[in-house]
């Protein structure tokens, strides 16, 4: 028998093994290229303490979720409780400080100044009422025709300033800017009440001075009862309500004439 035959008989062997096939390889000389493509086909497995790379470890690990229900890791946890935190979150207009219950009880305190004044409320900087009441005095001498929306911000500027000079220096704890400019426009709502009767008649009699005059009082006491509540100021609020009484003296002034 040649040596080719004898090499197929020794390969369909039924106990052929890759032992076999390396000591055919080393037995037969002239076939080495094909012996060496066959153990590049085979390979060797790697031994037990040989280093395995972390990809390899994770791309065998077995499934065990189910069809279209991907398995859930800490990682999507942590981004599932990030995406539920947007239900705690405050409204938008509460963000930007506009709180409309505020808003009403602070108009409320204005309207009733016998009403005690809840500090803890009014010493928030809130300048959206202020603004409100501003643009409607503005507006309602437009309609008498009046033009004097420079007037009105640039004397409610200049009253804020000096009205924060004169409680720093009365009161210990001290006020900000925004406190006194808060206060002093929601004050300013009986005012409106001033220059809208002014559409309906004249001012300028004795039934529009004493209207005029107690418009005046009763914004001075409203701020300065305010303030007093605010800083702490027992007994100071005649002291208070007389600039107060000055800087809406301006304000009836500009709605009379």
């Amino acid at each position: 028998m040649s040596n080719f035959e004898q090499f197929h008989v020794d390969f369909y062997q039924s106990n052929y093994t890759i032992d076999d096939q390396e000591e055919d390889c080393n037995r037969y000389g002239p076939n080495e290229k094909l012996c060496g493509r066959r153990k590049s086909q085979t390979g060797e497995q790697p031994p037990a303490d040989a280093f395995v790379p972390s990809e390899m470890l994770l791309t065998s690990q077995s499934y065990t979720g189910q069809i279209l229900q991907p398995t859930y890791s800490p990682n999507n946890l942590s981004h599932l409780s990030y995406t539920d935190g947007f239900d705690e979150e405050p409204p938008l207009l509460e963000e930007l400080g506009i709180n409309f219950e505020h808003i009403w009880q602070k108009t409320l305190t204005v309207l009733n100044p016998m009403k005690p004044a809840d500090g803890s409320i009014m010493n928030e900087t809130d300048l959206t009422g202020p603004m409100i009441f501003c643009l409607a005095l503005g507006a309602t001498l437009l309609l008498a025709g009046k033009v004097h929306f420079g007037y009105v911000y640039g004397m409610s500027a200049i009253g804020c300033l000096a009205m924060h000079a004169l409680l720093n220096l009365m009161s210990i704890p001290g006020v900000s800017h925004g406190c006194v400019a808060s206060v002093l426009g929601y004050c300013l709502l009986p005012m409106v009440i001033l220059s809208s009767s002014a559409l309906i008649f004249s001012l300028q009699g004795i039934l529009g001075t004493l209207l005029a005059l107690f418009i005046i009082g009763w914004c001075s006491l409203s701020a300065s009862k305010i303030f007093t509540s605010s800083l702490a100021m027992e007994g100071q609020q005649l002291l208070i309500a007389y600039p107060c009484a000055l800087l809406y003296g301006l304000f009836a002034l500009l709605t009379i004439f």
